[in-house]
């Protein structure tokens, strides 16, 4: 089976910016690219498109010229472009089963870019079998590296060390799938990974239990034990990788949007339901898309 990364791209800058993302990434798997534009006949078509153009020409031409664009940047990359007609949600869940990652635009606070307006952005990264990467307009080669030294050419930038890799952990529900997925990025990158766990304090009657019993400090050692365990076959298995840990009390959304300030790429999970795949991202990885500056992975597990 041939390796790919697919990119949903529709003539948007974060979709431009998540083609070039798909293609640094393809080559850092050793797999192709794959660029897929979904399009929707109208009867009345957007007023994006121009007079002398139909839509089905329309659509092409968005596409070869985001492929050009990519091909230009990484002409040693195998591409294949594939245009499609009809649903977008569809094709985007369709092209995702037969990639290793599917990667889209994203306008953050303004939801997902283009073609993924609204409950579409939704229903891909809730429903998509496979993890899904969204960048935001503007993120390039030198986002993913620590700042460049004055005088450093963009050719010198892939020599620069990579930025962290994030993760954010539930000790409660810890899975494989999106463990392995973290460490397999900061070892791509060759980069360190930085794993956020923020737990609550139970309470009492809505008192504070810490304030009662004095054990604070036994809960968060507790939780930091958790955290180890459940890494530590992970560490063992990439002993290349740092590893730091970093534990607290407080919401997880928040603590995991302050903690992704200068990461090359946070990763999240999306808990699968019932055997089928879920409707709901749940509220840290809400967050995160919404939030955080520097692409999100968007990890499917049970």
């Amino acid at each position: 089976m041939i390796r790919q990364v697919t990119a949903g791209v529709d003539g948007s800058t974060e979709s431009l910016a998540a083609a070039h993302w798909a293609a640094r990434e393809a080559l850092r798997r050793g797999a192709s690219l794959r660029l897929v534009h979904a399009w929707t006949w109208h009867p009345r078509p957007s007023a994006s498109v121009p007079a002398d153009a139909s839509e089905g020409d329309w659509a092409e031409r968005t596409l070869d010229q985001t492929v050009m664009s990519v091909r230009a940047a990484h002409p040693g990359l195998r591409i294949v472009d594939q245009l499609v007609s009809g649903s977008t949600v569809a094709a985007l869940l369709t092209v995702a089963e037969q990639s290793e990652l599917l990667v889209l635009g994203s306008r953050g606070l303004s939801g997902v870019a283009g073609f993924l307006v609204g409950s579409v952005s939704q229903r891909v990264v809730a429903r998509s079998p496979r993890p899904v990467v969204l960048v935001r307009a503007g993120e390039s080669a030198a986002d993913e590296h620590l700042p460049a030294p004055d005088g450093v050419s963009p050719d010198e930038i892939p020599e620069i060390p990579y930025r962290n890799v994030v993760l954010g952990l539930d000790v409660r529900h810890p899975c494989d799938e999106l463990i392995e997925f973290a460490f397999e990025a900061a070892h791509r990158y060759g980069s360190a990974l930085r794993v956020i766990h923020a737990f609550s304090v139970p309470s009492a009657d809505g008192a504070d239990v810490r304030a009662i019993t004095d054990i604070g400090p036994e809960l968060l050692a507790a939780q930091e034990r958790a955290v180890v365990a459940t890494l530590r076959p992970w560490a063992e298995k990439y002993p290349g990788v740092p590893v730091t840990e970093t534990v607290s009390e407080g919401r997880a959304a928040s603590t995991l949007v302050r903690a992704s300030s200068g990461a090359a790429l946070v990763v999240v999970g999306r808990r699968t339901r019932d055997g089928h795949f879920g409707t709901h991202i749940g509220p840290v990885t809400h967050a995160a898309l919404h939030h955080v500056g520097c692409p999100v992975a968007v990890v499917p597990h049970a």
